[in-house]
C-alpha cells in the first residue's frame, strides 16, 4: 500500500474502472473522498445510476480510481466522460491502460495515482448510488499535479473559434457542461459529472 498515492485524492476528476462478465469499462466521475482516519482508508464515490460502470460496480463489488493529471488530453474525456460503454469499447480506443492487481483495468498514463477498492456498502440516493469502499490497493504512478474543474475549463477544453456563432444551449450548473440545441430533453444525463436535466440551466 503505497500511502503516498492515497493523498493525491482530492478535488479533481477520475478515471473510474470496473469489470462485469469479462467486459471492462469505464467513466469520468469527480467524487472521491476518504471518509475515515488512515488506519482504515474508507472511501465513497458518487456515480449516476444509468451509467454501464455503476452497473458493473453493484455486481462485482469492486472497482479502480485512476487520479488524472493536468497533462490529460481531451481526448480522454472524449472517451470515456463522452461516449457510452453500452455502445463502444472504451479501453479498445487507448494502449495506456493495464490490468492492477484485481485484475480490473487503470490508466497508466495521464495519472498520478491508481487506487482500487472493495465497495462494504451502499447508499440510494435517488439518481446516484454512494459506494462506501475499503481500499485495497494504493500505487503511485508519477508527480503530475491532480486535474481539478477550473484547470480543465481553463486548458484542457478547446476553446470556442471566435468566428463561431453563438449557439442556443444548456449549462449544467454542478460541472459546467455545456448542451447545444434549444430543448434539453428530460433524461439527459451530463457527461461529464452524471447530474440530470433538472441540474441543467439554459444559456441566456
Amino acid at each position: 500500500m503505497d500511502t503516498n498515492a492515497i493523498y493525491k485524492v482530492g478535488y479533481g476528476l477520475y478515471v473510474l474502472s470496473a469489470k462485469d462478465n469479462g467486459r471492462d469499462n469505464a467513466c469520468i466521475i469527480n467524487t472521491v473522498m476518504q471518509i475515515t482516519s488512515q488506519e482504515s482508508f474508507k472511501f465513497i464515490i458518487s456515480v449516476n445510476k444509468s451509467n454501464l460502470t455503476h452497473d458493473m460496480i453493484k455486481q462485482s463489488g469492486v472497482f479502480n480510481v485512476s487520479v488524472l493529471t493536468e497533462d490529460v488530453p481531451f481526448s480522454m474525456f472524449e472517451t470515456f466522460g463522452f461516449k457510452s460503454g453500452r455502445d463502444a469499447d472504451k479501453f479498445a480506443e487507448i494502449d495506456f491502460a493495464e490490468r492492477a492487481e484485481n485484475g480490473l483495468m487503470f490508466i497508466n498514463k495521464y495519472t498520478n495515482a491508481c487506487l482500487s477498492f472493495k465497495v462494504l456498502d451502499t447508499v440510494d440516493c435517488d439518481t446516484h448510488t454512494i459506494f462506501v469502499a475499503q481500499l485495497t490497493d494504493a500505487v503511485s504512478l508519477g508527480e503530475g499535479e491532480s486535474i481539478t474543474y477550473a484547470y480543465y475549463h481553463k486548458h484542457t477544453k478547446p476553446k470556442p473559434k471566435s468566428s463561431e456563432k453563438k449557439v442556443a444551449g444548456w449549462r449544467c450548473k454542478i460541472c459546467g457542461y455545456i448542451y447545444e440545441g434549444e430543448e434539453l430533453p428530460a433524461d439527459f444525463i451530463c457527461p461529464w459529472c452524471k447530474h440530470g436535466a433538472a441540474d441543467f440551466e439554459k444559456i441566456q
